[in-house]
């Protein structure tokens, strides 16, 4: 079992074919789920709000986001995706390769523009909205288009998406100006070290002692540490990572109850169901035989 980030466990509704690297889909939230836990990817990402209000987190940043709000993400980033108590917030996510909008023969345009900007030299906004952008209006239209063609899917529909594309950052990078030196963020990475290691071990037992070694902290200061990034203790992210894991696996295979929660890294199935029906409110069984 591949255990990924988060974002894995999203059902994707694509409106895009293979071997094209843009890929949209819908999300409300908390219909589809309750919140996107922080994680990070090699694409970029764009988040466009289309109703309600939330908040999306980008290293460890908060910003609250309205309808009509675009987040620009890049690779390598994390961020994760919450909504305010008893508020309804729909987003689409828009995710590609920086690659799409590269050539294979050396090109000023990528390298004055989409190298800063990948490399973090360029002033680039995260948050695009009226109130922070000039050329706000442009930029939103040109998601707009593309996600026109993308629902059409007319011949050659990919070549218009990936020109709008181009208008969208063309838009943004009329305004961006070189940005200041930037300072490494140690808590970041250290962070990162912490998501990839349950990421590979989930199954396996991880205690907090062996996450504060490999943050070079002591327990204690550990812990504080990760509750004041994450807004949870560790101990709880570790049960929600395998129990949305465990969650998957009941839906997409027929394995039993007792395999899954070892496969999770749960060893003992009383805790397991205690756990799950936390969560989900329904035990496991209830829960496979409730998915469509």
């Amino acid at each position: 079992m591949n255990g990924g980030n988060y974002e894995n466990f999203h059902e994707n509704k694509s409106h895009t074919s293979a071997g094209f690297p843009y890929n949209t889909y819908l999300c409300t939230i908390p219909l589809d789920f309750e919140s996107v836990a922080v994680h990070w990817h090699d694409d970029a990402e764009i988040i466009y709000i289309k109703k309600g209000r939330g908040i999306v987190s980008v290293d460890l940043h908060d910003i609250t986001v309205n309808a009509g709000d675009i987040v620009f993400i890049l690779p390598g980033r994390l961020h994760s995706i919450r909504s305010f108590p008893n508020v309804r917030m729909e987003y689409e996510n828009i995710i590609f390769d920086m690659e799409f909008l590269s050539s294979r023969l050396p090109e000023r345009m990528y390298s004055e523009y989409f190298t800063p900007l990948s490399n973090g030299e360029l002033d680039f906004p995260d948050l695009i909205s009226p109130d922070t952008c000039k050329k706000y209006a442009d930029a939103a239209h040109f998601l707009d288009m593309a996600d026109d063609c993308c629902r059409d899917r007319l011949p050659a529909y990919e070549i218009a998406v990936k020109g709008y594309l181009f208008c969208f950052f063309s838009a943004l990078f009329s305004d961006c100006k070189p940005a200041a030196a930037a300072k490494s963020n140690d808590n970041i990475e250290k962070l990162k070290a912490v998501l990839r290691h349950v990421e590979k071990n989930f199954a396996d037992t991880i205690t907090i002692d062996e996450m504060a070694a490999l943050c070079c902290f002591s327990s204690s200061h550990f812990m504080r540490f990760f509750k004041q990034t994450m807004g949870m203790p560790f101990t709880a992210y570790l049960n929600d990572y395998r129990l949305t894991l465990a969650s998957k696996e009941l839906i997409e295979t027929h394995k039993a109850v007792l395999d899954i929660a070892a496969e999770c890294g749960f060893e003992n199935l009383s805790y397991f169901n205690r756990m799950f029906k936390k969560k989900y409110r329904m035990t496991p069984r209830e829960y496979r035989q409730r998915q469509p």
